[in-house]
């Protein structure tokens, strides 16, 4: 809108057409020319990089800092004035403000953020972000849909908490008009909002609860939805309907299963069961635990081999439909790998990866990913269900035969241990998915090299190998990892299989005076890359971000 041909430069008459003035009102008159320049020019201070040298503040939001100006910001909203009030207003350098602290950690993401505080500079609301507010799915409208219904409520709770409440009252009868277009399940979400904003929002929180009472949404789901009180309301309002049986109140034997799989205590889970009264299936746990509990306890779960995987709840959902809502890629994977069906439709027509689409942000699934960097976990579960769908279920383990020869054992271990390492830096998150479903962490890592550690390790290089039972366990675990990335992560296998087949080719050329050779010069880079690893998980864990040219640069390194 603000961007000429040269850059960036404030605007002076161009965007007549996007100002609204009322009826009777001629929009040529010099005061109204005045206005709408002010607003082109304010709304240029705010969008152009070019301006950022003047800005006086920064609002953080993750790694990205949002240049604002005090002085615009206090004179549009009663709110940031009582902040900037409260801060050093003649501080010498610009002032960092984490948007939490501003929103009193309510989640509201960058782009919500931006639509906010564009208002504020330029005083008109500006088109909706697409790649935001529409989802991956290419059927849908794009009306109803979570990432649609998210934005409008990031929107609805900056505006409410920055007193902007002609922007609260504008997505107020934005939801409302949509709502008969939003799936049931994404109601809460909304009905959260509008309680936060109940005093600007009353008639959003009315309709929302007209239609959560008279939905099929059970107790325990409106239980971890919802604050304490509107469950309570939501609940009376039910009974008092005839909605509602009041004995299904009581925390029953399904509640206690539910109650223990919230600390994670499978082995309570256990004596929960002997009592008789009830069993998983019946208290929906596997329902339960994929939809709010720690991924490794619905691994634990899912290894009792007590649970139905395609068991549908009350309102249709499979265990997989269930996780698909949840968006969490190792829950996936583990129900997955345990033979869930991914072409199973819900009584809406719906596939699991169809509902994982809806809630997924289309920029977050069309973006690329640079290597060393965390995939968003969204388009990870997506990426997931869509190649489950394309390929054959996932049947068996790796296995491996204790009468393999120790020298081609070892090698087998020293080639995993290369692939996984290399995984884990070049693509993290979905190495953690597949090495937690494999339960790597529960098998002792080899030494690559002299490198220290201050947890025990099987060396390899060590003269002459012996295969024991710990050898064995732990190409069982990385061999599941591979092939765990292999079937659901091809896009970084192929990366990953490149790498490794370049790596055979040279250290063949190179080890052309013998066995010897080959192996220490295996050896040598496995070390190199051991340190790599520990040096970028160090810098991962004081700054957050992985940079892909230091993963670049390190890996030539370990090869030269």
């Amino acid at each position: 809108m603000f961007p000429g041909e040269n850059g960036a430069a404030f605007s002076d008459s161009d965007n007549c057409s996007s100002v609204c003035f009322p009826e009777g009102i001629d929009p040529s008159l010099p005061d109204l020319e005045a206005l709408r320049r002010l607003s082109n020019n304010l709304g240029s201070l705010f969008q152009s990089p070019e301006f950022g040298f003047c800005s006086d503040a920064s609002i953080t939001v993750g790694p990205i800092e949002v240049g604002v100006h005090r002085c615009v910001l206090s004179a549009r909203s009663q709110f940031f004035l009582n902040f900037f009030s409260r801060k050093a207003v003649l501080a010498a350098e610009p002032i960092r403000i984490e948007l939490k602290e501003l929103l009193g950690g309510v989640d509201v993401g960058l782009e919500a953020l931006s639509f906010v505080l564009e208002y504020l500079y330029s005083g008109r609301v500006a088109a909706l972000p697409q790649g935001v507010c529409m989802c991956a799915d290419d059927d849908c409208s794009h009306v109803g849909c979570r990432a649609a219904v998210d934005f409008a409520v990031e929107v609805l709770y900056a505006s409410f908490i920055f007193q902007i409440f002609e922007l609260v009252n504008l997505f107020q009868r934005h939801l409302i008009d949509v709502l008969e277009m939003v799936a049931v399940d994404d109601i809460p979400v909304i009905l959260c909002a509008a309680n936060f904003c109940s005093g600007q929002c009353g008639r959003l929180l009315t309709k929302c609860s007209e239609i959560v009472i008279n939905s099929d949404l059970d107790s325990v789901i409106l239980e971890k939805a919802l604050p304490l009180e509107v469950f309570n309301q939501i609940m009376g309002d039910r009974i008092a309907q005839g909605l509602q049986a009041p004995e299904s109140f009581p925390f029953d034997q399904a509640r206690r299963i539910h109650k223990a799989l919230d600390s994670d205590d499978i082995e309570l889970v256990k004596m929960l069961l002997k009592e008789g009264n009830s069993s998983l299936d019946n208290a929906y746990a596997l329902h339960y635990a994929v939809a709010h509990c720690d991924p490794k306890t619905v691994a634990e779960l899912l290894r009792l081999g007590l649970t139905d995987v395609h068991l549908r709840n009350s309102r249709g959902y499979t265990p997989l439909h269930v996780a698909a809502m949840r968006r969490e890629p190792q829950v996936i994977v583990s129900l997955l790998t345990k033979g869930a069906r991914p072409f199973d439709r819900c009584l809406d027509g719906w596939t699991a990866v169809q509902i994982a689409k809806r809630r997924t942000k289309h920029a977050d699934y069309y973006m690329g990913t640079e290597e060393g960097k965390a995939s968003p976990k969204e388009r990870l579960c997506v990426e997931i269900l869509e190649q489950a769908e394309r390929k054959d279920p996932l049947v068996g383990e790796a296995s491996v035969s204790t009468a393999t020869a120790s020298d081609e054992l070892r090698q087998r271990l020293l080639d995993l241990e290369n692939r996984v390492a290399l995984a884990r830096l070049l693509f993290p998150m979905e190495a953690k998915v597949a090495m937690d479903i494999a339960q790597v962490d529960g098998t002792l890592e080899f030494s690559l090299g002299t490198t220290a550690s201050p947890i025990a390790r099987l060396n390899l290089n060590e003269t002459p190998f012996k295969v024991n039972e710990e050898h064995i366990y732990r190409v069982k675990a990385l061999s599941k990892t591979v092939q765990l990335g292999k079937y659901f992560f091809p896009r970084c296998s192929q990366v990953l299989d490149k790498i490794m087949d370049d790596d055979i080719a040279e250290l063949s050329f190179a080890g052309k005076n013998g066995p010897g050779e080959r192996s220490k010069r295996v050896a040598e880079e496995l070390d190199a890359l051991a340190k790599a690893f520990e040096e970028d998980k160090l810098e991962f864990q004081r700054s957050s971000l992985s940079s892909t040219s230091k993963v670049q640069r390190r890996r030539l390194c370990s090869i030269k």
